[in-house]
């Protein structure tokens, strides 16, 4: 049995060797020697580096700190980093990069360094190095206050590559424009993304938070439910997976539904899994084939327990430097949902509320208006988008126009105000004067405003308005008007939804 660990244990070591090259500036006469790199698990590798931490993102590691955790504190010390090689510049500085952020490495100037000095000098951009040196304080007039490691910079005394990178794809620069299919295709390099290591660092924190809440704190059981399981019909179309036996064939779970309502039954009233879930759908923008939610099933409890319990459960895990989450969340019916904002999960960071124009055409001569209110739960219903005349171009009103006809079925009025107060639209003629200034009575408009009308069933109105203030959102913010707080988070409950809808192709 030791024989067979020890050959297990030299396969190993064998595997992690890398063809890399290590510099060292020896004492002395100032020689620079070159070692051939075997990786040994012995004290003696650590002869040129500082003890590790014992805990923290740098324990168990070649290195002694992140690259973005050294501050002015650090000076004098002696630390190894590892990371990839962001940029050089002026060939005096390298540039280190890992998950923590950016730390300048000052490249040695003197002559017994020459070895030393083009080593970092002939670093290829993203390649993969560790660098030991001393942590020393900027000149005065060179700090970088943009730069959480502004302060100081590392002199560099040892480098080791581990890899060196060929020409890439793309530019890891974060300001350069990556296309989502390439991004795509080489996920590995744009998983190196400042933006996507906080992602995913983030998500992590706020999953072990959200465990810790529900466990400790109120006493819930982290039960892993199968992925293979048999179809069962209703809902969303399944994945499935074939099995050896000819003709059988597993389905990939849409969520846990059945497997927790087990375990309610089989005593275990507070259960939760952070579940992988799988839609034969396609893609969309709101719904992916594969993703995972936070599943959670309580016995003996109501409505109001169950609102309370995830309220909380934000609240304790939300990050500290997005600002303290208030609770309780707002509440609104599915009614008021559809009635104000068109969709069952509204923006609330911005306003733009439908209007119902029932009353100020309740008596109009215009056909296709009298019509529409002469249905079974006809309506008339409008937005008016602020600034809207002033800003959209005649392709941003077309696409409005395309995306009612297009998705909706339905036609769009589009009614402009103009600056000394009269109206630009087809319906300006059919408009008397009331129901003129009724109209802009009721909605509110102002010189620059612009209205979309739709007329006809409540029911396919009311979702073509509730996309279209989303889409005019989008248009504004696009000709440069600050409408939504991309940091605001408007947390809110929507309830009582109904049990059945209308089909859209018959309503009745």
């Amino acid at each position: 049995m030791a024989l067979k660990s020890r050959m297990l244990l030299q396969r190993v070591l064998f595997a992690l060797k890398a063809h890399n090259v290590r510099y060292r500036q020896t004492s002395g006469a100032g020689s620079v020697l070159w070692e051939t790199p075997v990786r040994q698990v012995c004290c003696s590798n650590r002869r040129h580096a500082p003890a590790p931490a014992s805990t923290g993102p740098s324990s168990l590691s070649f290195r002694s700190h992140t690259c973005g955790e050294l501050r002015s504190d650090h000076v004098g010390q002696k630390v190894t980093l590892c990371g990839w090689v962001q940029y050089l510049r002026q060939d005096l500085f390298v540039i280190l990069r890992d998950f923590s952020g950016l730390t300048q490495v000052l490249i040695p100037q003197e002559e017994s360094a020459n070895n030393l000095k083009a080593a970092l000098r002939g670093l290829a951009v993203e390649s993969v190095v560790k660098v030991t040196g001393t942590v020393r304080k900027r000149p005065a007039g060179q700090e970088n206050k943009l730069m959480p490691t502004g302060e100081i910079e590392i002199l560099a005394q040892n480098l080791e590559v581990f890899n060196i990178c060929r020409k890439l794809p793309f530019e890891m620069k974060e300001f350069v424009k990556k296309s989502e299919a390439l991004r795509m295709q080489y996920r590995y390099l744009a998983l190196r993304s400042s933006q996507m290591q906080k992602n995913l660092r983030l998500r992590s924190q706020l999953v072990m938070k959200m465990r810790e809440y529900l466990c400790n704190v109120h006493g819930f059981v982290d039960v892993e439910t199968p992925t293979l399981f048999k179809r069962t019909p209703g809902g969303a179309k399944e994945f499935v997976v074939p099995s050896r036996e000819p003709g059988l064939f597993y389905s990939l779970p849409q969520s846990p539904q059945q497997f927790k309502q087990l375990l309610m039954v089989a005593g275990v009233d507070r259960y939760f899994q952070i579940a992988r879930c799988y839609r034969d759908e396609g893609s969309k923008p709101d719904r992916q084939p594969e993703f995972t939610q936070v599943d959670i099933e309580m016995s003996f409890v109501d409505q109001a327990g169950i609102m309370a319990l995830v309220e909380g459960m934000l609240q304790f895990s939300w990050p500290a430097e997005k600002g303290l989450l208030q609770v309780p969340f707002q509440v609104m019916t599915y009614n008021e949902a559809m009635r104000d904002y068109g969709v069952d999960k509204p923006d609330t960071r911005f306003n733009m509320k439908l209007i119902d124009l029932g009353e100020v055409f309740s008596s109009t001569k215009i056909e296709f208006l009298r019509s529409a209110l002469s249905q079974s739960e006809g309506s008339i219903q409008a937005i008016c988008v602020p600034s809207g005349a002033k800003h959209f171009t005649g392709k941003d009103l077309d696409e409005l126009k395309q995306t009612a006809k297009a998705q909706f079925g339905q036609e769009l009025s589009l009614v402009l105000v103009r600056d000394d107060g009269t109206l630009k639209s087809p319906l300006k003629k059919l408009l008397s004067v009331p129901e003129t200034e009724n109209l802009l009575s009721r909605a509110e408009a102002k010189p620059g405003d612009l209205l979309l009308i739709a007329a006809g069933s409540l029911h396919a109105v009311l979702p073509l308005l509730g996309n279209l203030r989303l889409q005019c959102a989008q248009l504004l913010e696009s000709h440069g008007l600050s409408l939504r707080d991309p940091s605001a988070f408007h947390f809110l409950w929507v309830v009582d939804f109904p049990l059945f809808l209308p089909k859209e192709d018959n309503p009745e």
